[in-house]
């Protein structure tokens, strides 16, 4: 008879094969199942996995449908659907991957129309791409980026002349629904100086994504862009990575020495989503319904772009904040304003007289100009905004003839140069304008005659 302790060395030998399955899939060491589902919100019992990683979850049918831990609450764990929820019930197996979300990175992007799980939306075929990258990003040392020395043209001239960018700014275009938001990042995707393009449409309707890739980009402006969509029907876990993808995509490209040129619209989407999410997973709202995990969300997101380290390219991006009702201290917009290295701000009174694009001169600002242009460019800038502003200050006086001529010269020379300076603002959505175009109109513009 053998012994006891010689049967179970026997055994265990038995189980090596076994035991070694079960370490390389970690699919095989614990599976949980679904409880309930509230909203979007899945809930598992009996399986661990850490934030931000991914599972799937398993019909009685066999469709397996993609989700992300987004939360816990004891043994309970809190999940979010990535696709179609149909045909869920309690009791479907939910079975950790034991990864988490990567994007494709490559220069087979180039061209290409992906959805917010990096899936072609074209019809070109499977990707080509030769890495993967985590789509939260590797955070930057501060003291190790380049500083922002050189300007950006973006073929605007209103923005060259007088709001100048500088190549690694993070800059925010803040308006309300309906104008021209979209028509500005289209001049800015066509006309900048930028090696690539990627562009964010976060939350956007499905007919204006094809617009934009369409008609505002075009064949010729798809060439040196990706475009990551992530529509409004969309689950807001994918609208998330849609903003998260887009900036990987923009960090492998920077990473390679190349000047890139990230346009997220809108960063006021990617928080809405994050909110729903938060929402979901009972964080309790702060302020106006957002609560705070959003807030803390927003500067991660921004700080990815930028300089590199010495040696490295650039991240020059632009986010468009939607502001609710016109207001400009709407939560999100408020919070951008905190983080991002100026805005520009678009008015409606100026986009219903048909003056495009419709950018408030006085509202807007660009923080770094003054370390990016000489001192000729800046004082001409400053008194080109003064004349617009003094003029918009008198302008009921002028309007009823309540002003006379010769009481103040500042609002003299205002009046004579007013309508010259608003053409100047005015520019065609089909025409650059470049950076030295820019300055020598706005040199001739308030040249002493």
């Amino acid at each position: 008879m053998i012994p006891q302790a010689q049967r179970a060395e026997i055994w265990l030998e038995r189980l090596k094969p076994y035991r070694q399955k079960i370490q390389d899939s970690p699919e095989l060491v614990v599976e949980g199942k679904l409880s309930r589902m509230v909203g979007l919100t899945l809930e598992a019992e009996g399986c661990r996995a850490a934030i931000g990683s991914l599972c799937k979850v398993e019909t009685k049918s066999g469709k397996q449908i993609g989700a992300e831990v987004v939360g816990f609450s004891g043994t309970r764990l809190y999940l979010m659907p990535t696709g179609d929820t149909h045909g869920l019930e309690p009791g479907c197996r939910v079975i950790p991957l034991g990864k988490n979300s990567l994007s494709s990175v490559g220069f087979g992007l180039l061209g290409r129309v992906i959805d917010g799980a990096g899936n072609p939306l074209d019809s070109k075929g499977p990707l080509d791409t030769n890495a993967k990258v985590s789509l939260t990003g590797v955070p930057i040392n501060p003291l190790a980026r380049k500083p922002i020395r050189e300007a950006l043209d973006v073929g605007v001239r209103v923005i060259n002349a007088l709001f100048s960018v500088g190549r690694g700014q993070r800059m925010g275009l803040f308006a309300g629904t309906g104008v021209g938001k979209s028509v500005l990042l289209g001049m800015m995707t066509k006309f900048t100086n930028a090696d690539v393009v990627v562009v964010g449409l976060i939350g956007e309707r499905g007919r204006e994504v094809n617009e934009f890739v369409l008609k505002i980009l075009g064949e010729e402006g798809l060439r040196r862009a990706v475009v990551v969509a992530s529509p409004a029907d969309d689950s807001p876990l994918m609208r998330v990575h849609g903003a998260l993808r887009a900036t990987s995509i923009a960090e492998y490209f920077r990473d390679q020495g190349l000047d890139v040129l990230l346009l997220v619209d809108s960063l006021t989407r990617y928080a809405q989503a994050s909110r729903e999410i938060a929402l979901a997973i009972d964080e309790p709202p702060a302020t106006k319904g957002y609560p705070p995990s959003v807030f803390a969300k927003l500067p991660q997101l921004v700080e990815r772009a930028g300089n590199g380290d010495h040696g490295g390219g650039s991240i020059t991006a632009f986010y468009t904040v939607l502001t609710e009702g016109d207001d400009p201290n709407d939560p999100v917009a408020d919070a951008a304003r905190g983080v991002l290295d100026g805005h520009i701000v678009l008015s409606r009174s100026l986009a219903e007289s048909g003056h495009f694009p419709a950018i408030d001169v006085e509202a807007s600002i660009s923080r770094v100009m003054p370390d990016i242009v000489d001192s000729e460019h800046l004082q001409l800038a400053r008194e080109l905004r003064r004349l617009y502003s003094t003029y918009q200050q008198n302008r009921d006086l002028i309007s009823v003839g309540a002003y006379r001529a010769g009481a103040d010269p500042r609002i003299d020379r205002a009046i004579e140069k007013n309508q010259s300076i608003l053409t100047f603002l005015q520019q065609d959505m089909d025409e650059s304008v470049d950076m030295s175009r820019s300055l020598n109109d706005l040199t001739s513009l308030l040249a002493v005659q």
